[in-house]
């Protein structure tokens, strides 16, 4: 069987590199840091299940088997409007970590998925009479 190869040009160690930088940002940030604190008590296991997400999502590696979607749904504290926030730290620690041409084709990715998570997160959240909430 022929394996896949890389959906653009960034290796495994890439990837952890840039899912630790984010995540220092993130336990900083003010608005992501206590949504995250709620749920993460073993930020290298997180750190290593993120690496193993986005391996499979970049590299075509089968070593992530949890649903994104189901996880954030049932978060509890996940609002549609946190996903603009995220990506932009995401973008941000993509441009600081990597060449320019890596960092704009995971952002590209990136914000495909945040999209789907976000339209999950809606999908879930609805006010009277059925109305999304958005933020």
């Amino acid at each position: 069987m022929a394996t896949l190869p890389p959906k653009f040009d960034v290796t495994r160690d890439d990837i952890a590199r840039v899912v630790a930088a984010f995540y220092a940002l993130v336990r900083q940030h003010p608005g992501l840091g206590p949504v995250f604190a709620v749920h993460v008590d073993d930020w290298p296991t997180h750190e290593a299940k993120i690496v193993d997400f986005w391996a499979n999502a970049i590299l075509h590696e089968r070593s992530y088997d949890a649903n994104p979607l189901k996880v954030h749904r049932d978060a509890g504290n996940v609002r549609p409007g946190m996903f603009e926030g995220w990506l932009a730290l995401f973008d941000l620690t993509l441009r600081e970590e990597l060449r320019e041409d890596q960092a704009a084709a995971w952002s590209a990715l990136a914000h495909r998925i945040g999209r789907s998570l976000r339209a999950g997160v809606v999908e879930k959240m609805k006010g009277q009479g059925g109305v999304p909430i958005l933020r």
